[in-house]
């Protein structure tokens, strides 16, 4: 968990690094990074009572005549950008949203996790996530004309990206989040940073910095990084596979040396939690039209509601025990791609989790052959289920969805389906060049 710092220590390290100016960040409920900047004159000020602002113009917040909203800078979130060829320092602080009277925004995404949080720790857990966010390197953002013709691990001279990575980690450092490792991705262009786990509030956070910096890396190099799920036909997407575990204290809840699977009842009943779930809450983790590019089978994206161990063809893997490394027990959920947003995923996918466990959900056997390659009688006869194929039928199961709609309160709930099902029109509505190309020369 970050380091907690008091109002003091942010004053006193303002002071310290000469910062001049502090950015406050927030999200909208789609995960849009959103920013406003004070003095270090105001600091003082914000950190008390917050700066005002107004949220009718936020995605999803309040309609005009219920506006007036106030950013309270969290403490803890503060970091000084290690920003060269400048006179004064730049710092940043994540906020949480208020209403005027100071109580919590209930469309505000980072409280939602909150929320969500309090609840494991009144059952006694911490949620820690571990991330893999990927993203492709374009030339421009006009076209998806790649860097390189790589592929998975290579290095140079077929990864030319590799400085870009390197430079990327090292901004990351700086700004005090830990990264575990960096490669080339299996798709050409296509690279992965991956964080080290955190608990799930630091790591939301870390999310939201560590797409800004890969595309700021990006953009000072003259080049674009995009998250898009599925920017290339006939190539792999863009996943956020994202590892997970339960702790009481310092003892990791899903790990059992008696276990044949070294899985304790605890992780066995959240995995199955996920499983049962996993269709309701895929609106939330796989949220644009794009994302269902991604989802179909070929492209070692998941399709069908299995897990295993060993095949990463499943929807939840779940990595070989290594002994001496309890802690490093987890479950890999594989749908979510890194386009989300990362508040209200984590809070979906703890929701999930935690109703397995409060009622003792049995989980089902493991698929460790390939999915893909089953017969539809083999599936059906194994009771393999199958994730929404389009946004719109995630919308409707999530619509149908109480769990989903309990983890992320009402306001935010049907402020997000009433945003997607907009989406969805919009989409429906479009003609395509595939539709030209195909039926243009022939109807």
């Amino acid at each position: 968990m970050a380091a907690d710092k008091s109002k003091q220590d942010v004053l006193r390290e303002a002071k310290e690094h000469d910062v001049k100016f502090i950015r406050l960040w927030f999200t909208d409920i789609l995960g849009f990074l959103k920013s406003f900047a004070i003095t270090v004159e105001e600091l003082e000020e914000a950190l008390e009572r917050g700066m005002g602002f107004d949220g009718s113009s936020i995605q999803g917040f309040a309609r005009i005549d219920e506006s007036d909203m106030v950013a309270l800078p969290d403490p803890a979130t503060c970091q000084i950008f290690p920003v060269k060829h400048m006179e004064r320092g730049v710092a940043r602080m994540f906020c949480d949203i208020l209403l005027p009277g100071g109580q919590p925004f209930e469309g505000d995404p980072r409280y939602i996790l909150k929320r969500n949080l309090k609840k494991a720790a009144d059952l006694g857990y911490t949620f820690y996530v571990g991330p893999e966010l990927e993203y492709f390197y374009f030339e421009d953002s006009q076209s998806t004309k790649p860097l390189d013709e790589g592929g998975y691990f290579d290095l140079t001279p077929l990864d030319v990206a590799s400085e870009l990575r390197q430079e990327t980690v090292l901004a990351l450092e700086a700004l005090g989040i830990k990264v575990e490792f960096s490669h080339h991705e299996v798709a050409t262009s296509q690279h992965e940073i991956d964080l080290k786990y955190a608990d799930a509030l630091t790591m939301a956070d870390s999310v939201m910095t560590y797409r800004l910096v890969v595309k700021e890396v990006a953009m000072k190099h003259g080049v674009y990084a995009t998250f898009m799920p599925k920017p290339i036909f006939a190539a792999n997407g863009n996943g956020m596979h994202v590892h997970q575990s339960l702790f009481r204290g310092e003892r990791n809840a899903f790990f059992n040396k008696d276990d044949e699977q070294h899985l304790s009842k605890t992780a066995r009943h959240y995995i199955a939690g996920l499983l049962r779930h996993a269709p309701e809450i895929t609106a939330v983790t796989c949220q644009w039209v794009n994302s269902y590019k991604r989802l179909i089978p070929g492209y070692e994206a998941p399709v069908y509601i299995t897990w295993a161990r060993r095949n990463r063809s499943d929807l939840i893997r779940v990595p070989e025990y290594k002994p001496g490394r309890e802690n490093e027990t987890r479950v890999e959920f594989r749908s979510p791609d890194p386009a989300c947003n990362p508040y209200l995923v984590f809070s979906v996918m703890l929701a999930a989790g935690l109703e397995g466990v409060e009622k003792e959900y049995e989980l089902p056997h493991p698929v460790e052959e390939n999915v893909f390659e089953m017969s539809e009688e083999q599936r059906k006869q194994r009771e393999v289920g199958t994730l929404p194929g389009s946004l719109w039928e995630a919308i409707q199961l999530t619509k149908d969805s109480e769990l989903v709609r309990r983890c992320l309160g009402d306001h935010l709930f049907d402020s997000f389906i009433k945003n997607k099902e907009i989406e969805w029109n919009n989409y429906r509505s479009q003609v395509t060049d595939y539709e030209l190309k195909r039926y243009l020369p022939i109807l």
